[in-house]
């Protein structure tokens, strides 16, 4: 009977995380739900505990990159990369559709795709409000890009260390198995995300000027390029990313705040402080399936499956887990694969394709990533409203083939 409760206390949770009734944050209902399963005995303290402290790489690797990004919005970076797009594009509305997805593609893949949605996206918006073009086709590229490049490196997205927790393989690795579906993914993204917006590429911008880049901005953006180095240097050697991340962003954050002069205090107030009880409440939530069955019964059967039936196995769970990730969110179900993927001792292939349908899959949906959500709160906080439809109406011309395509090249490469 503790084990149903749990289970209805988790769905419950799940869906208060993504439909936020009463405009409560998020984390209210991951913590609440998590609190919940402890109460009612469905999970041990000790058990909670653990599982809070088992995602501390998670949390480390999220402050960090929100300190990193934060500091190079307050000073001016990204909206000096966005005017100088604009810039470049030279009167040409394809032109400045195609900068502005790669200027998304390499933010997101170097500082995680939380840091395009949060801080590119207000600086694409403001520039296209200069440049007196529509600004939602510029703006589509923001949430698209930031989960089709999200795999490049394993610091292009929080949701690869949950998948590969504890088990995060050497850079080397990571780039043989995963850097053509990661390449297919971000074209096919990009070309149908183009065609789903053809009509409306029709207003040639506007040239506008490009603000200044400050010494702080200068500073900024050497150190988030040092710290690029420094990050994919300790994943080619295998190290853990979310303490060297947090480090990174603390060394960043000091260093423009000795060269301006300034307090890097406030920019502790515009961290986005409500995702790591979100994540820490997930965990609880996921170690509660774990105790009662439920991912290890998955996981055996994935494995009985993958025994017999190994690629075929593997891309039928990538594709189950990218719509999972539309109905209950990738994070969630990041996790539950992730605990799954361990208990079935399954193998890199799997691995591969699991983190493939949960970075990629959120792109049908408002509902499927965080960053997706982000991306939302951000544009509401600027006036602008995309519906459910209308993503999912985008969402249907971009996710599918990129996705397929994306498991197809990895099911077809060795190991």
């Amino acid at each position: 009977m503790v084990e149903i409760i749990g289970l209805c206390i988790a769905a419950l949770a799940t869906a208060g995380v993504i439909l936020r009734p009463f405009g409560w944050a998020d984390w209210i209902f991951a913590v609440s739900g998590a609190a919940a399963v402890v109460l009612l005995g469905a999970l041990p303290l000790s058990d909670a505990l653990h599982a809070i402290g088992e995602g501390r790489e998670v949390y480390f690797f999220l402050l960090g990159m929100m300190l990193l990004a934060e500091v190079a919005g307050r000073e001016g970076l990204f909206d000096h990369l966005a005017a100088r797009a604009v810039q470049a594009a030279a009167g040409s509305a394809r032109r400045l559709f195609f900068i502005l997805y790669l200027v998304g593609a390499g933010v997101t893949v170097f500082l995680s795709n939380d840091t395009t949605v949060v801080v590119l996206t207000p600086a694409v918006l403001a520039v296209t409000r200069h440049a007196r073009v529509p600004p939602l086709p510029y703006l589509f590229t923001c949430a698209i890009v930031a989960n089709a490049a999200s795999f490049v490196l394993p610091i292009s997205n929080p949701a690869n260390l949950v998948i590969f927790h504890g088990a995060m393989p050497p850079l080397g690795d990571w780039l043989a198995r995963l850097a053509l579906p990661a390449l297919a993914a971000i074209v096919v993204s990009y070309l149908s995300l183009r065609w789903a917006m053809r009509h409306d590429l029709g207003t040639e911008p506007t040239t506008t000027d490009v603000p200044a880049l400050s010494r702080g901005g200068w500073i900024a953006a050497t150190g988030l390029s040092l710290s690029t180095v420094a990050l994919v240097t300790v994943s080619s050697l295998g190290g853990g990313l979310g303490l060297a991340t947090l480090s990174a962003g603390v060394a960043v954050a000091l260093a423009v705040a000795l060269s301006t002069r300034r307090s890097p205090l406030p920019l502790l107030r515009h961290l986005t402080w409500g995702v790591l009880p979100l994540v820490a409440g997930l965990f609880v939530l996921v170690a509660m399936l774990d105790r009662v069955g439920v991912l290890s019964t998955l996981g055996k059967w994935l494995g009985q499956m993958s025994a017999t039936s190994p690629r075929a196995t593997a891309g039928l769970s990538g594709t189950a887990v990218g719509i999972a990730s539309n109905l209950a969110n990738n994070l969630p179900v990041g996790l539950a694969a992730a605990a799954a993927a361990a208990a079935g001792e399954l193998g890199d292939l799997m691995r591969d394709c699991l983190m493939i349908g949960v970075d990629l899959g959120p792109n049908l949906s408002v509902t499927g990533s965080l960053a997706t959500l982000l991306w939302l709160a951000t544009l509401r906080r600027s006036g602008l409203h995309v519906s459910a439809a209308q993503f999912l109406g985008v969402g249907l011309k971009v996710m599918p083939p990129a996705l397929i395509l994306a498991l197809l090249i990895r099911l077809c490469l060795p190991g």
